[in-house]
């Protein structure tokens, strides 16, 4: 059985870096969850790169935020919400959705899905959602949601986190 500083403490406590460092290994795609907000009609988001198809009968995605999110409960105040996957380009984008506070909107393109929520300039895909289930996991929430529309936006790759930073991915020939 492995042991040293870069495994498990007898007592089962993992270290935080070292949690990061070795999750950091798994490459994640990057969205961005949009809404219009129910009470001053305001686009509002957030980014993540948490987000997983679940099911597809019925049709489910499932995503995570962490529970000292200031703009999940403007997202979550709108009965539908759309997931935009970001372009490699859209790193500029992601940025602006993790901020905290201020608009992050600003100087952003985007039109109205189905739904009625911003589709953003350049996003891959939209996928119009009503949110099903919230379950408390650790310092965040799993938000199951189902997927009431979907369609392609642009064409490129994928805005990609991988060990602590944002990149692309190239196509095999």
């Amino acid at each position: 059985m492995p042991t040293g500083p870069n495994h498990p403490s007898a007592n089962g406590h993992l270290d935080s870096l070292r949690f990061r460092q070795v999750l950091g290994r798994f490459a994640t795609g990057v969205v961005a969850i949009t809404a219009l907000d129910p009470v001053d009609g305001r686009p509002c988001g957030l980014a993540a790169n948490s987000f997983t198809s679940v099911s597809l009968n019925p049709p489910l995605v499932a995503f995570c935020v962490a529970h000292t999110s200031t703009s999940w409960p403007k997202v979550r105040g709108a009965k539908v919400i759309t997931v935009n996957v970001l372009a490699e380009h859209q790193q500029p984008v992601c940025a602006q959705m993790a901020a905290r506070g201020g608009d992050k909107f600003a100087g952003l393109e985007w039109t109205g899905s189905p739904g009625g929520n911003p589709v953003l300039e350049g996003a891959l895909a939209w996928i119009d959602c009503a949110v099903e289930a919230e379950h408390p996991a650790g310092d965040h929430k799993i938000v199951v949601a189902r997927v009431l529309q979907l369609d392609t936006h642009a064409e490129g790759g994928p805005l990609v986190f991988f060990r602590g930073g944002y990149g692309g991915f190239v196509e095999p020939a």
